[in-house]
């Protein structure tokens, strides 16, 4: 491997990251393989005002629709197109939910999430867990630079270790927070990793220069020790997703399981924050069963045109330097280029990219061999299934 370049492996799925060479990839793809039946896998849902700043995010095209997406994502990919909808789809500016990716590949996995949830503004109407009252709402923007109380960031914490330390299998960890991308900028930063225009989003162009602005602010108003802890920073600009996906983590890590992170610069952010919290000398012992597993959209893509670096691996490179270890980085390789549906092909031209697992979920399909013209059949299906469907709406005029 070559600076920000990535190899392919005989299975077609990408590796990439610092030290990728140096690692026993073929052994670890094979470990996931053999275990992919028992696999406690999660998805994380929360909620933070950020998400609510005007053009920070397309994952909902208004500020108040983000504040159902994350509820609406977990019901597709829980229950499938056809199903009749509790909570609709937001509107997006293009292409479709990643949760419908997400979904055709756990139904070819024969596996489901059990949902976690912080933050939101509604009550799930499916099977969840609560790790804090759900009255207490969205963090504040991060912005303020007090995004979250101490004592909440250690209760959500608290109870994502518990969980974590009780497991008995491999842990897959995915997420839905909108401007998630935006706190993950923020707590980077915070922990004096250069992320400067290398942090992506679900926007074809991502705002850049608002999420800097945000954070900085955020930053600024905080006031943080140089050696602030992983909570008091995660107080300070972060969203309830993290406390809880940095517990499971730790939790699981203690109890000697392979984790797969499931997204982009999200899990990354969840990495860094338990690096943050350990001696310099187990660091390497912390990221040796970690993968961070996304999709060949968000790897490919370059955000400086000057540079035409691979922003991503070039993002989880400057982390893994800062902690002086190497980090894995695996992403399935399908691709929408022949897809039917317009929405699946907006893929290929910088909308969405990832979120709701669809990276891992997809890897995870590709190492149990669901071939690339099979992956687009059963996501086109699904897609003309979504548009189909009689009550299938979108929240209108918000």
């Amino acid at each position: 491997m070559i600076g920000d370049s990535y190899v392919l492996l005989a299975s077609g799925i990408l590796a990439f990251g610092k030290g990728v060479q140096e690692q026993n990839i073929e052994e670890k793809v094979k470990r996931w393989h053999e275990n992919i039946r028992n696999i406690a896998f999660f998805l994380i849902l929360a909620g933070t005002q950020t998400a609510e700043i005007e053009g920070i995010s397309s994952a909902g095209s208004t500020p108040i629709s983000r504040r159902y997406t994350a509820i609406a994502d977990a019901e597709l990919l829980l229950r499938g197109p056809l199903f009749s909808k509790r909570w609709p789809l937001p509107p997006l500016p293009a292409g479709v939910s990643p949760a419908l990716i997400s979904y055709v590949a756990s139904d070819f996995l024969k596996i489901q999430p059990t949902i976690i949830s912080a933050g939101l503004r509604q009550r799930p109407s499916f099977e969840h867990i609560f790790l804090e009252s759900s009255e207490i709402g969205p963090a504040r923007c991060l912005s303020s630079g007090n995004a979250m109380d101490i004592s909440r960031v250690q209760l959500l914490f608290d109870g994502g270790f518990k969980i974590g330390k009780k497991l008995k299998q491999s842990l897959l960890i995915t997420e839905c927070v909108p401007g998630g991308t935006t706190t993950a900028f923020a707590v980077l930063s915070g922990l004096g990793i250069n992320v400067d225009g290398l942090i992506s989003g679900s926007h074809r162009n991502p705002p850049s220069e608002l999420k800097k602005k945000l954070v900085n602010q955020g930053l600024k108003a905080a006031k943080l020790d140089q050696y602030a802890s992983s909570i008091d920073l995660m107080a300070a600009v972060g969203d309830p997703f993290q406390p809880i996906a940095v517990g499971l983590l730790m939790g699981a890590r203690e109890s000697g399981q392979d984790i797969l992170l499931g997204g982009g610069c999200q899990m990354l952010a969840v990495l860094a924050l338990v690096l943050n919290e350990v001696e310099p000398e187990l660091r390497s012992n912390i990221v040796e069963k970690v993968i961070i597993g996304t999709t060949s959209w968000l790897v490919d893509e370059s955000l400086s045109s000057s540079k035409q670096r691979n922003s991503f691996i070039h993002l989880m490179n400057n982390v893994a330097k800062h902690f002086k270890v190497n980090i894995l980085g695996l992403a399935s390789s399908y691709r929408f280029n022949d897809s039917n549906q317009k929405v699946l092909r907006d893929y290929e031209i910088g909308y969405v990219k990832e979120g709701v697992g669809a990276g891992a979920l997809s890897l995870l399909a590709q190492i149990k061999g669901l071939t690339q013209k099979e992956m687009i059949r059963k996501c086109d299906r699904e897609v003309a299934n979504l548009l189909k469907s009689k009550d299938e709406k979108t929240i209108e005029g918000i």
